[in-house]
C-alpha cells in the first residue's frame, strides 16, 4: 500500500522564500512546529493508502486532468489560518491565481478521480501552503503575537510569480523524523500551440 496524494510541488525559489517566512514566524512563535519548506506542496487531492493498481489509476487521472489545463502562474497572497483565531489548527500561506486555471485543474482532477471511483474532498477548494500544524493550545502571549502577525492580511505576500507546468503524483512515507515525499509521476500540463 502506498500513501498517495496529488499536488503542485514548490520550486527552489519558492522554498527559499517560505524558509524565510518560517524563520520570521518562528522568531515570534518558537514553540510551534514549522514545516520544512522542502516538504511544502499545494495538495489538490489526498487519496490515502492505495494498492499498486489504484496508484496506476491515480496517475492516469492526473495525466488526463493535466492535459485539460495549460501552464499558469500564481503568487503568494499572505498568511491565514484554519480554526479559531485564538486557537488555530493550521497556519498557512494563501495562493492567488487570477486566471482561474488552478480551480479548473482541481475540478478536472476531481472529475477524473471520481470516474475512477476515488473519494474526493467535498469541502470547497481552498488553495494554500501549510506552514505549521498547531498541536497544542497557544499560551496567551503566543495568541497575542499570532494576532499581531495576522493583523496585516498581506503579511508575507509576494509579488513573485511561480509557474505551474505539471502535476505531481506523490508518495508520502511517515516516520518519527516527519514525512518523506517522493514523486511517483510528473504529469505535464497541456502545452499551448503558437
Amino acid at each position: 500500500m502506498t500513501r498517495t496524494f496529488i499536488a503542485l510541488e514548490m520550486d527552489e525559489s519558492l522554498q527559499r522564500y517560505l524558509a524565510g517566512v518560517n524563520r520570521q514566524m518562528a522568531q515570534e512563535l518558537p514553540n510551534l512546529d514549522w514545516i520544512d519548506p522542502a516538504g511544502i506542496h499545494l495538495t489538490l487531492a489526498f487519496l490515502g493508502e492505495l494498492t499498486d493498481q489504484q496508484v496506476a489509476e491515480a496517475i492516469s487521472a492526473a495525466r488526463v486532468a493535466a492535459q485539460q489545463v495549460s501552464p499558469f502562474e500564481y503568487r503568494l497572497s499572505g498568511l491565514g489560518f484554519f480554526g479559531l483565531p485564538r486557537q488555530p489548527r493550521v497556519i498557512w500561506m494563501g495562493i492567488e491565481e487570477p486566471s482561474g486555471k488552478l480551480v479548473q485543474l482541481h475540478r478536472a482532477l476531481n472529475r477524473e478521480l471520481r470516474l475512477r471511483r476515488f473519494e474526493v474532498e467535498k469541502r470547497p477548494f481552498s488553495p494554500h501552503l501549510t506552514l505549521s500544524r498547531v498541536k497544542a493550545p497557544l499560551k496567551p502571549d503566543e495568541q497575542q503575537r499570532l494576532q499581531r502577525l495576522f493583523a496585516n492580511k498581506q503579511a508575507f505576500a509576494s509579488s513573485l510569480l511561480h509557474r505551474v507546468s505539471h502535476l505531481s503524483v506523490m508518495k508520502s512515507e511517515l516516520s518519527r523524523m516527519g514525512a518523506k515525499y517522493t514523486c511517483l509521476q510528473y504529469c505535464p500540463l497541456r502545452e499551448e500551440l503558437n
